[in-house]
């Protein structure tokens, strides 16, 4: 029983802590994007 509840409370702080690593990630991919996107727009009156 007391082992049960210790895997218990690790596999709960493993998703918590992936959930966070997710969200990071998403965040990077969001700001990446955004550059992107504003870099494009920059270049806009070079193209033909």
């Amino acid at each position: 029983m007391v082992e049960s509840v210790r895997q218990l409370r690790r596999r709960i702080r493993s998703v918590e802590n992936t959930a966070k690593i997710t969200q990071a990630m998403s965040m990077i991919a969001a700001s990446k994007m955004r550059r992107a996107q504003e870099a494009a727009l920059l270049s806009r009156p070079y193209s033909v």
